[in-house]
């Protein structure tokens, strides 16, 4: 029975075993009420007082060597805990004062009399000062400027959310970043926001504990002569003397770790995030500037050459900074060489070779093209950040539309500007953009509260107005509402763009064959029968253009294999089979623009217009020649504008649902002022989804 007890006490998760520091916050809660209820011996005191120091000192190391303040994220918990500590020592202390000070100066322990002899010089007047200064500091100065910039940092963060949140988003769809990163980033803004409303809740704990230790002062020097004059029968100064020294021993050993706390405090909410801590910054920004150094140290000799100033400190101090910016211009100057390569000499002349077919360059299908000052976001060897989010395109346009593209090719072009980039397909530029290493580039996604300092320009991926900023300005983009990127992500985003606009030019043979060759593996009698026995590789790979020039993914090959392997004897016509492929993709198109099962929003058309252009299509005898007359053509495409405006204010997906014969004529005829449009058939709806009409197009013939 023992046995299997202990077995028990010893599993991870049991009190006694993994779990040890979940027993600290009780102890603690546990130790603070008996300190206030309990009388308490001096050397525990001693013990304890001791302890309170040793723990505003660790609290301030640990604050001085964080680098974001989330990395002390439970610093507020440990203000609270450590205010609660002092003030339960007091309590604990008094009462020893109180009951014990007659009795000599060591009677509320030894860490007591030593504040209130050793520090003060066993002069009560001078303690009282000291205490009172103490406290004004801590009040005044510390807590008060650590608790508004907490509020502050609250405020401004909680109106960051937004610009941060669609960073985020912007990042995730670029696929630069995955699912569960989305998710880990959005905790971290959640966790800054409360950290800063939690640290401004927790400054008020510190500024009440200042007053409550000037109270409790007060308290114990009138409550000590009571007790030694009426109880004791001490002498009125015998009294005053042992009970203030005592008292001011009490209160400077809780105030000096107060104020140690409040430091730690106002370093953890001041500091401004970066890779370095507290240390790093103050030592590479503040003694790093050489010219900075020379001018004090000659600030200060000057100083010290004046009759009657402490002319020693004053030149040491001026020959230290001195010795000091010697040594940093001889550091800048070796890295500086260091860093400078000499340029290779000349060699030999070389025979230049008969020219062969190993010197036909072919075209890359994608490529991109950087100038001289992107190549670190592309270089291999610096590990070039651009590659990896390149890789992530990649990899989640295979996701999502259903076939792998082409590797991006990437190239340095000296005839470029330094800054600037253009993506390529088939070796024809179809984009091209600038970015700026070492600056953000802020976007103004239309709801931004003031302008930035920068230089002024636009979005490249979507046009949106933008401005180019320094990494300083950050935190400020994001409050006044700006969407803010890296260079990096500048060019990721412009290129995931332009790949997915594209995606029907980059689906070659290659990729078709590699597709079905895929397929072949699990459903070898569908591609056997249908490729090349009933239709070729290139009406396939046709149809396949077609879907994905409507922005229909073509994940679903099993699906789309099945409906042209359906209708393939009787229909050849590509368009035609695209149509009817469209109708076995129903479900998944309605889903992609509707999600859920919720209720079809969509735009119509006029009965009259309808049947006009069912006429025309009449007329021309297949959709693929249809043609409008431009009257009708132009009353058409206006209207529709209209039509997509409204949607979109009513934050509607602009889709247009049509009759089926009509889908393919109107989809074609939009597609190209209207990119943006989705023209659906009724036919392409699944029975199960209810449809609304929220605008309705009408033209005149």
């Amino acid at each position: 029975m023992n046995a299997r007890v202990n077995d028990w006490l010893r599993r991870p998760g049991n009190l006694l075993g993994g779990n040890l520091r979940a027993l600290a916050p009780p102890i603690l809660i546990m130790m603070i009420l008996g300190m206030m209820i309990l009388p308490l011996p001096p050397f525990l005191l001693d013990l304890l007082f001791t302890f309170n120091i040793a723990l505003s000192v660790m609290v301030l190391l640990v604050s001085m060597y964080t680098q974001k303040p989330l990395d002390f994220a439970a610093f507020p918990s440990v203000l609270l805990f450590s205010t609660l500590l002092r003030l339960s020592l007091n309590v604990a202390s008094t009462r020893v004062v109180l009951l014990k000070g007659h009795t000599g100066a060591d009677a509320a322990g030894r860490v007591i009399e030593a504040f209130g002899h050793f520090l003060v010089g066993g002069n009560y007047a001078v303690g009282i000062v000291v205490f009172v200064i103490l406290v004004v500091i801590n009040f005044m100065v510390i807590t008060k400027g650590a608790g508004r910039i907490a509020e502050v940092g609250a405020r401004f963060t909680l109106d960051a959310m937004p610009g941060k949140q669609m960073a985020i988003d912007a990042d995730l769809n670029a696929g630069l970043i995955g699912e569960d990163e989305a998710r880990r980033r959005r905790a971290v803004i959640a966790q800054e926001a409360d950290f800063y409303g939690s640290m401004d809740g927790a400054s008020k704990f510190v500024r009440g504990d200042a007053v409550a230790g000037l109270l409790i002062m007060v308290i114990n020097i009138v409550g000590g002569l009571i007790v030694g004059v009426v109880q004791h029968n001490m002498d009125l100064a015998d009294a005053a003397k042992t009970y203030t020294l005592l008292t001011i021993g009490d209160g400077l050993v809780a105030q000096i770790p107060a104020l140690v706390i409040s430091t730690a405090a106002g370093v953890v909410v001041s500091r401004v995030a970066t890779d370095e801590d507290i240390g790093q910054q103050v030592m590479g920004q503040l003694f790093s500037n050489p010219r900075v150094l020379v001018l004090t140290a000659g600030i200060l000799g000057m100083m010290g050459l004046i009759p009657g100033m402490p002319n020693l400190a004053f030149l040491l101090l001026a020959a230290a900074l001195g010795a000091l910016a010697r040594w940093q211009l001889k550091r800048d100057a070796l890295a500086k060489s260091g860093a400078a390569t000499p340029a290779p000499a000349p060699g030999p002349a070389v025979d230049v070779a008969e020219a062969s077919w190993d010197d036909v360059t072919l075209v890359d299908p994608l490529g991109l093209e950087v100038g001289y000052r992107l190549i670190p976001l592309v270089d291999r060897a610096r590990d070039g950040e651009l590659l990896k989010r390149i890789k992530g395109i990649r990899k989640k346009f295979a996701q999502e539309i259903g076939f792998l593209a082409p590797v991006v090719h990437i190239r340095d072009n000296l005839e470029l500007k330094p800054t600037a980039y253009r993506i390529t397909l088939n070796g024809v530029e179809i984009g091209h953009g600038e970015a700026h290493p070492g600056q953000l580039l802020a976007i103004d996604p239309g709801q931004v509260s003031g302008p930035l300092p920068g230089t002024q320009t636009r979005d490249p991926a979507f046009g949106l107005p933008a401005v180019w900023v320094d990494p300083s300005l950050r935190e400020q983009a994001n409050m006044q509402g700006y969407t803010v990127v890296d260079a990096g992500t500048v060019v990721a985003t412009h290129l995931n763009h332009l790949v997915y606009g594209h995606a029907s030019e980059l689906l070659g043979r290659q990729e078709v064959q590699q597709l079905l060759d895929r397929i072949g593996k699990d459903s070898p009698k569908l591609t056997e029968d249908l490729v090349p026995k009933a239709l070729p590789l290139t009406t396939v790979q046709k149809v396949l253009q077609n879907l994905l020039d409507e922005g229909v993914p073509i994940r679903d090959m099993r699906t789309i294999l099945d409906a042209l392997a359906e209708h393939a004897p009787r229909v050849t016509d590509p368009h035609e089979l695209t149509a009817l492929v469209r109708l076995a993709l129903g479900r998944a198109i309605t889903q992609a623009l509707f999600p859920g099962q919720g209720e079809l929003q969509v735009m119509g058309l006029d009965a009259n217009l309808e049947r006009i252009l069912s006429q025309a299509l009449a007329a021309s005898g297949n959709g693929a020649g249809a043609g409008l007359e431009p009257g009708l053509a132009e009353t058409l495409l206006r209207e529709t504008q209209d039509a997509m405006r409204r949607q979109e204010r009513a934050g509607l997906p602009p889709v247009l649902l049509v009759q089926h014969p009509l889908r393919v004529l109107l989809a074609r005829f939009l597609r190209r002022s209207l990119p943006q449009l989705k023209v659906l058939s009724s036919a392409e709806v699944p029975d199960t989804r209810s449809i609304k009409v929220t605008a309705l197009i009408g033209g005149q013939a």
